[in-house]
């Protein structure tokens, strides 16, 4: 008999959390899963680590290093439960995440994507509630606005969604061609697709932790193929082009500090103005020097345990 859920796990360097990670799994109240894990060409101990693992139920894949998208599809073709969650292998679940996505999922059969609530960790001792854009309370819910309520936090997180594997496959699936925001490709299509459930228990820490600066113009560049996917379906999307534009605001900026003013512009021109709240306004027509004095001082707020955003 297949398992209920199939939890899938890319792995890429990661020694240092991963058994963390496997036994807040193999620790959930809801136990009937798999594991399915598919090892990106991991350098380090990583593999080591997991073969101390003798849970039958956990599978190990290994392929050479193609990225986190095709380690994920690879472990979803491989998977055989009802429904997928996933996990990143330096997050952590709550015991009761598997429990409480089963119980939004019973409540809301007709949804296609499933989203437990979540902490984000920005450094040791300092953690953060996710912050969504739409009023709730304790109860699950289908989101009234998908991409209205996402602009802030995103709803759904790679370590706390759940999802029938079919429906996956319908919409496509990850996107390889993407290095950078292939989750959030992900959640849009699912956002266009159908309607997204919400669980406001938090039962998942984000281990926040950014490797790509601010001027990586390879994944820069990533970002824009992202956002050019939905030209066509923000025109009869408001919500859509509201969420967009909040991307290209992000990417402009990113833009501007790796001296990249003329895709700025570019970016710049295709934002709807109004869009934007008057501090993401201010910001964005910002020069380079005051962009880069505005991050250190939200570094020094985050080492003090303050996090400021653009949002507030």
């Amino acid at each position: 008999m297949s398992p209920f859920f199939s939890i899938v796990i890319p792995l890429y360097n990661k020694e240092s959390y991963i058994s963390t990670t496997l036994n807040t799994v193999l620790n959930q109240s809801f136990q009937d899963f798999e594991i399915v894990i598919v090892n990106d060409g991991s350098t380090d101990q990583s593999v080591s680590v997991i073969n101390t693992f003798t849970d039958k139920r956990i599978q190990l894949i290994h392929q050479q290093n193609k990225g986190v998208s095709v380690a994920r599809n690879t472990a979803i073709k491989s998977s055989t439960g009802t429904y997928i969650a996933t996990l990143d292998g330096d997050d952590l679940w709550k015991e009761n995440h598997l429990e409480e996505l089963k119980k939004c999922i019973m409540l809301f059969k007709n949804a296609v994507l499933y989203c437990n609530n979540y902490e984000i960790k920005r450094h040791d001792g300092f953690v953060t509630a996710a912050k969504f854009n739409f009023d709730y309370n304790s109860e699950c819910l289908i989101v009234p606005d998908f991409f209205e309520a996402n602009i802030i936090n995103y709803i759904p997180h790679s370590s706390s969604v759940a999802f029938k594997k079919d429906i996956f496959f319908k919409i496509g699936a990850y996107n390889t061609q993407l290095h950078t925001g292939q989750d959030i490709d992900l959640w849009i299509r699912f956002g266009l697709h159908g309607v997204i459930a919400f669980n406001p228990t938090i039962t998942m820490l984000y281990n926040f932790f950014d490797p790509n600066s601010l001027s990586n113009s390879k994944l820069n560049d990533n970002r824009l193929l992202l956002i050019n996917n939905y030209v066509n379906e923000e025109h009869s999307n408001p919500s859509l082009k509201r969420y967009m534009d909040i991307k290209r605001y992000a990417l402009a900026i990113r833009y501007k500090f790796n001296n990249e003013d003329n895709k700025a512009t570019l970016l710049i021109k295709a934002i709807t103005i109004d869009n934007l709240n008057l501090k993401q306004r201010l910001i964005l027509y910002c020069p380079k020097f005051a962009l880069i004095a505005m991050k250190k001082f939200q570094d020094f707020l985050i080492r003090k345990n303050i996090y400021l955003s653009a949002f507030k």
